[in-house]
């Protein structure tokens, strides 16, 4: 389909990308001579053959700049497979709302590859690809430690409710005596005297203050509720230790 083509022109052969979890509904937008466009228009998949099969279909049509939105995560993928040999725009969808009519991705598409080829698309700052990947890591950290600090929180808010002044002994709440006094207190020992008993290191010095510390009242409930949570709280805390040796900092 050809149709007259009065608007200036800024990227004479683009694309625009509607993408979805699932699938990626492309436009491309291809001037032919006579001041006319040709617009093709295909659906892929979003696994890595059929970004492969988009990435093929755009350098055929001699595409050189592509645009989506920058919704959600799944444009990651699509700009970290065509940014080697495509211009890549990633725009806010703020646009969307001077759109016609109603909204589909065939529109969409095609609105956002109307919007690039007449350069009507600001695009969004993205750093390039060992930046992308350090931000992953230091979010990912942040997130983490978030979730380790969280977890820990929750264990301690059982024990204040069980009366057991743990922390006020255990200046590390994640250390190796506090996680084996945890353990005795998980398989069933309740006895104080026997608890302290499982202190180590610099901690067994602190037993007569542990005695009294322990001296709670850890009931049915949370004997039943922590020795189903225990492995996973372990299996956890043993992968933040890793991620943090990997990766830097306590």
């Amino acid at each position: 389909m050809e149709t007259e083509e009065p608007v200036h022109v800024v990227q004479e052969r683009c694309c625009g990308l509607d993408v979805q979890k699932k699938t990626v509904m492309a436009c491309a937008l291809v001037g032919v001579p006579g001041g006319r466009v040709r617009r093709e228009e295909r659906t892929f998949g979003t696994t890595v053959a059929g970004l492969r099969a988009l990435l093929d279909w755009l350098v055929a049509l001699g595409c050189t700049h592509s645009a989506m939105e920058s919704t959600g995560v799944n444009w990651k993928p699509i700009y970290n497979l065509l940014e080697d040999q495509l211009t890549v725009i990633v725009a806010t969808a703020a646009h969307r709302k001077q759109g016609p009519g109603g909204k589909t991705d065939v529109g969409d598409a095609a609105w956002i590859a109307g919007l690039l080829r007449h350069g009507l698309l600001r695009p969004s700052f993205i750093p390039d690809r060992p930046q992308r990947e350090l931000r992953e890591v230091t979010r990912y950290r942040r997130s983490s430690s978030e979730e380790r600090s969280a977890a820990v929180n929750r264990r301690q808010k059982t024990l204040e409710g069980a009366n057991s002044k743990l922390a006020s002994v255990a200046s590390d709440r994640t250390g190796q005596s506090a996680r084996a006094l945890l353990e005795h207190l998980v398989a069933g020992q309740t006895d104080p005297v026997v608890l302290a008993q499982g202190a180590r290191g610099r901690m067994k010095e602190k037993i007569p203050a542990l005695e009294q510390a322990l001296a709670g009242s850890f009931g049915p409930t949370s004997a039943s509720w922590w020795p189903a949570n225990w492995p996973t709280w372990l299996s956890w805390m043993a992968c933040w230790r890793r991620w943090m040796r990997r990766w830097g900092g306590a």
